[in-house]
């Protein structure tokens, strides 16, 4: 057996063969380290069986009820016995209020690893939990600690059904470089969960927090690690969350479940067209756009703003929107359109504190733009939704008959779209090949 000496980053986890005082990766002094057992696969070792496809017979995926149906729903049947789930959110959108939700509701064993709160804090926002719904968890513990070690431990002796960890960036783990949150240290602690939920058929929630770039915080690797990974979005200063899977290997990621933040934790909204649209008013720089989440339709508007400015520098701000899209849609239509926003602060807001990325979304910004733009409000019983390319033409998007089918539930008559070979009853249909078409039919 040939020893390799590698040194590890205890900050970024890159490994490198020689010291240096200066990690090449991400620039952080005094943080390579020898890493103790690597060594080169050079001696002799007994291959391992291989197994048939044939032989192998149907695997039966053994899951459990949540107790929460919007929750099976997004995980695609319920838990999954010996799986590793990341939930992922902006800090204060609700993760540790739906975890406990979740531990609440579960007719099994949890543990609750909390590393940011102490088990009287976390215990006291339970109880407020547990006042709203009457609720009785079958046998719920908790435990305040980061140490990987000690979780592992803990997990070996009470062996629960479901492990809740919160969060991931909190871990450290003993043999490791690094302080809590450093890439290495989140790396090993997931590894080190991962390899106990398949050796101790016991599920596990990892609860992690998102980065600027609405990213989950944490290397990709820790993405492959886990079965499944759900993400929390919305704004924290308003009512409403989607969550929704976008990593299932035991089931589809086509789930979204709208919920509302109340005194009693996150509850499912059964109509969110409805909710969005309660408060609409048709003014100008406002769009209604049938948005597509998964297999989740509902009704949301957009609305912007055009201010004229005397600054050198005009203003652009997105809430809810790409930023960057916004930028490349205004410099569309003023290369396409004629329209000058040069002297126009925009600012494009998607009510309710949404967040809508996909690119169906794109005509009703531009449309919104252009009503804000001229001040004149668009047709009433409107609705608009369709991608805009770099040569303002513009492109079909999927699911058209769900989109139309939602918009003629909530009383609209009237779709501004793409080319659309279809019939909708009780549907006005005006079909738009590029923004030139757009403006002349709104100005």
């Amino acid at each position: 057996m040939t020893v390799k000496q590698v040194y590890l980053c205890g900050d970024c986890g890159m490994d490198f063969p020689k010291w240096a005082g200066k990690c090449p990766n991400c620039g952080a002094w005094e943080t390579l380290k020898l890493a103790p057992g690597r060594f080169t696969a050079k001696q002799s070792i007994a291959a391992p069986d291989i197994i048939s496809w044939q032989a192998v017979g149907d695997a039966e995926i053994k899951r459990q009820a949540s107790g929460l149906p919007f929750l099976d729903k997004v995980l695609g049947g319920g838990w999954v016995r010996n799986s590793l789930v990341l939930l992922g959110g902006d800090p204060g959108v609700g993760k540790s209020t739906l975890a406990l939700q979740i531990a609440s509701y579960l007719k099994g064993s949890v543990l609750y690893v909390s590393g940011e709160e102490t088990v009287e804090q976390s215990v006291g926002r339970l109880r407020r939990l547990l006042n709203d719904d009457n609720l009785k968890p079958q046998s719920l513990n908790f435990l305040a600690d980061a140490r990987v070690e000690n979780i592992l431990a803990a997990l070996d002796k009470n062996r629960p059904d479901l492990l809740i960890v919160d969060s991931l960036q909190t871990l450290t783990c003993e043999n490791v470089n690094g302080v809590a949150g450093s890439l290495a240290q989140v790396k090993a602690g997931a590894s080190a969960l991962a390899e106990a939920a398949k050796r101790l058929g016991t599920t596990i929630l990892l609860i992690v927090q998102v980065t600027k770039a609405g990213e989950l915080a944490g290397p990709k690797t820790v993405e492959h690690l886990v079965d499944a990974v759900m993400h929390l979005s919305g704004d924290r200063y308003q009512q409403y969350r989607l969550l929704k899977a976008v990593k299932n290997r035991f089931g589809s990621t086509d789930e979204t479940a709208v919920l509302s933040m109340t005194n009693g934790g996150l509850k499912i909204v059964a109509d969110p067209s409805k909710i969005f649209l309660a408060s609409r008013t048709n003014h100008p720089g406002s769009a209604v756009f049938p948005a597509i989440s998964g297999s989740l339709v509902f009704l949301a508007e957009v609305q912007s703003l055009a201010s004229k400015t005397a600054a050198f520098n005009a203003k652009r701000s997105a809430l809810g929107f790409d930023g960057k899209r916004l930028d490349l849609l205004a410099a569309i239509l003023n290369k396409r359109a004629g329209i000058d926003f040069g002297r126009f602060d925009l600012y494009v807001n998607l009510a309710g504190g949404l967040l809508i990325k996909e690119p169906a979304v794109d005509l009703a910004v531009v449309a919104s733009l252009i009503s804000a733009f001229y001040d004149k409000p668009l047709p009433d019983k409107t609705a608009i939704f369709g991608e805009v390319g770099l040569s303002g033409e513009v492109r079909p998007v999927n699911k058209v008959k769900e989109r139309l089918k939602e918009a003629a539930r909530l009383g609209f008559k009237h779709l501004i779209m793409p080319d659309f070979s279809g019939t909708v009853t009780g549907l006005k249909i005006t079909k738009i090949k590029d923004i030139g078409d757009l403006v002349n039919f709104l100005s």
